[in-house]
């Protein structure tokens, strides 16, 4: 059994202050969380770790706001790596899902029947196209990208010198970055052939470590405003002595409370693989983008005019709630695929498989 923990004693410190490159070094670290009074190193889960320890290790993560990708090396590419047999490098991971590339044979067959490139002596590719949007695809150490050849899905990794990278970055200034491939050679040995649900399995799993991402920020930005309201006084006594500013807080509460549920209840469908993941899934990604506006909102406005300045931590959390809110699919995107699964005979049995 995996008794791996999560020590959440370390006070939290604004993004600045951790040491990102124990991290990028170190495969089995995210980052060393320093201040004058303590030093932490938070590890990656074991790799026999279930989705529920992931899903404890990524809202940590995005409630310490860290600025490396551990949502994508732990919930995302080293599962999707181990279950096609591929074998898993060591430092950071990111994923692309990307339908759009253009895919042939490297060492195409000479009987082939149809076009060139759709058939080979082996699996070696060539591969052209853009990859948008690669959560930090430049410092990665590899990047599992998977897409639609001619002959069927397929998961294979490239780094990042592979490609003319283009830098970007999110309004959290989490890189962001655009991957060219101009005819880039991918090795057999690199290549996998996969059935759609895996790709399906890879799109699930990408949407609820962002959902895991949000519930952590959504945590953090109660933690913050609590502090704050607490200590902040106003005529007399503190913030939280008036009744409106209570009824914010109890909104706030009650929304990030509301994310982790449907990320934890997403946990089992997902680790069983049965159908009812994507039903929880959605929900969890549906749930988590639309309560993250609204934890921001509150967050500020009782912070006032503090909570937006850069000196001040909230910000952390907020840009990257308002960030991931539209990656990995909006609430509008989610939902609209939720309901396309649920017809007035399914639905009750949909809830009701659901833990």
């Amino acid at each position: 059994m995996n008794t791996h923990t999560i020590d959440t004693s370390t006070p939290v410190v604004p993004a600045d202050d951790y040491d990102t490159t124990a991290f990028f070094a170190d495969p089995d670290a995210i980052a060393t969380v320093t201040n004058t009074t303590d030093s932490q190193t938070v590890p990656l889960p074991t790799p026999d770790a279930s989705t529920a320890e992931l899903l404890a290790a990524v809202h940590e993560a995005g409630r310490r706001t860290v600025p490396a990708p551990f949502a994508e090396t732990a919930l995302v590419a080293r599962p999707l790596l181990r279950r096609v047999g591929l074998s898993v490098p060591e430092g950071p991971l990111t994923y692309a899902i990307a339908p759009q590339l253009t895919i042939r044979h490297a060492h195409p067959a000479a009987s082939a029947v149809g076009s060139a490139g759709s058939a080979g002596e082996d699996d070696t590719l060539l591969v052209a196209g853009t990859l948008r949007r690669v959560p930090w695809a430049s410092t990665a150490t590899a990047v599992v990208v998977l897409a639609n050849a001619p002959f069927g899905p397929v998961l294979f990794t490239l780094t990042a010198d592979q490609a003319v990278v283009a830098p970007g970055a999110n309004l959290a200034e989490e890189a962001r970055d655009d991957l060219h491939l101009a005819s880039v050679e991918i090795p057999a040995a690199q290549v996998r052939r996969i059935p759609r649900e895996i790709l399906e399995e890879a799109e699930l799993r990408a949407a609820l470590a962002r959902a895991a991402l949000i519930a952590g920020a959504g945590q953090r930005c109660v933690e913050l405003t609590v502090a704050h309201t607490t200590a902040r006084t106003q005529f007399g006594r503190p913030l939280s002595r008036f009744q409106a500013v209570k009824q914010e807080e109890a909104k706030l509460i009650e929304e990030a409370a509301l994310v982790r549920a449907a990320v934890q209840a997403a946990a089992a469908p997902l680790d069983a693989g049965t159908a009812a993941a994507r039903f929880a899934i959605a929900g969890a990604k549906t749930q988590a983008s639309a309560s993250a506006a609204e934890i921001a909102r509150i967050a500020h406005q009782l912070h006032g005019a503090i909570g937006i300045t850069k000196l001040h931590p909230l910000h952390l959390a907020t840009t990257r709630l308002w960030s991931w809110r539209d990656e990995d699919g909006d609430e509008t995107t989610w939902a609209a695929g939720l309901a396309r699964t649920l017809t007035a005979d399914t639905l009750w049995a949909a809830l009701t498989s659901t833990p």
